[in-house]
């Protein structure tokens, strides 16, 4: 099967689309709402399931299925039902990736009724492209494909979905929340939940002890203030959180220290690369704005801070850190790495940094 060509991107783009037709009252007969990330899938379903009809009408009208209890003629039976009263019957099918004979379906998509709206949810991958039930989906009705997000793309997601709720939050807090929940977005839309419902009234700026304090996070221990103090060279401080990180393990895996660190130098190296070619090709050094489109970052602070200790590197030494980075990466995953604990691989990997 062809790799999707689908990005995160699209996915956020098309999710927003479709939710503001929903909230006009512009349906499709079919949706299938298909991939990897459960979260907008879910999303989608409930505004569906709460907008096409009102609840008196769901009583009789909306049938709710699910695909290991069920098989395709079945679902075709129901589809072709009438409605009781109102003008749709609404057909969820939930966890469709574990329908029997999910091909069948296509007899029913292939010459949808105006009067019922199916909702198919196929969660953890993609129905597969060449068949006949998709492109008759696609003919018929809305497909939407859900992609998880890479780890550089989850916090500019987050800080706008963070905005949408009239919040900000401040660039340390949003990286202690990427670093601990990952680009998991159901886990992460949970979490924040719980959090906005846990600040203080009239709070409108997370930071970092909201997260120390509702997250159970530290606020003086995390990538965040590691990446800071190796990249301001503060040995000290560097092997201060190291040590808290050997006795915390499995609050912080060394794959997730170790990509850290390779996002912050290869910033710097990126920013210091561009200061050469402004000083030997004549070529303008960007703009803030630019910046922050080049090095995908969401937040102008962000960017100060790189280009102040950028300026404490030459690029020889960071092009160094980013190769023994990449040798880390692979001992983090038990590659070569002696049978060393993650607390004695960080500590060794800053050693080696600091002395380069």
């Amino acid at each position: 099967m062809a790799k999707s060509t689908v990005k995160f991107k699209d996915t956020i783009a098309q999710f927003e689309q479709l939710k503001a037709q929903i909230s006009k009252r512009e349906f499709a007969p079919i949706y299938l709402l298909m991939g990897e990330e459960s979260y907008f899938i879910d999303a989608l379903t409930e505004a569906l399931a709460t907008t096409i009809l009102s609840p008196a009408e769901q009583a009789f009208n909306q049938i709710i299925v699910y695909g290991k209890d069920s098989d395709a003629g079945q679902v075709v039976n129901l589809c072709r039902q009438m409605p009781m009263m109102g003008s749709y019957e609404v057909i969820i099918l939930k966890e469709a990736q574990q329908l029997r004979n999910i091909e069948k379906l296509s007899n029913y998509t292939q010459k949808p009724q105006s009067s019922t709206i199916l909702i198919i949810c196929h969660k953890e991958k993609n129905l597969d492209k060449r068949s006949s039930l998709y492109k008759q989906c696609v003919a018929a009705g809305v497909v939407f494909e859900s992609v998880r997000p890479r780890d550089y793309e989850i916090g500019p997601w987050l800080n706008s979905f963070i905005q949408g709720k009239g919040l900000k939050i401040s660039p340390k807090a949003l990286q202690m929340l990427t670093d601990h929940l990952g680009c998991d977005v159901a886990k992460i839309s949970n979490e924040l939940d719980k959090l906005i419902v846990s600040l203080p009234a009239g709070t409108t700026n997370i930071n970092d002890t909201h997260i120390e304090q509702n997250v159970g996070i530290s606020k003086d221990y995390n990538n965040f203030e590691l990446c800071n103090a190796v990249a301001s060279q503060d040995v000290k401080r560097a092997m201060l959180i190291a040590d808290h990180f050997a006795h915390n393990p499995k609050d912080n895996p060394l794959l997730l220290t170790v990509m850290a660190l390779y996002g912050e130098f290869r910033d710097m190296f990126t920013i210091n690369y561009l200061r050469w070619q402004t000083k030997y090709k004549n070529i303008p050094f960007p703009s803030d704005a630019e910046l922050m489109r080049i090095l995908k970052k969401s937040n102008i602070y962000v960017i100060g801070e790189l280009k102040t200790l950028s300026a404490k590197w030459n690029n020889r030494k960071l092009f160094n850190i980013l190769g023994l980075l990449r040798e880390y990466d692979g001992k983090s995953k038990g590659l070569d790495s002696a049978g060393m604990s993650d607390g004695e691989l960080l500590r060794e990997l800053l050693l080696k940094i600091f002395m380069l």
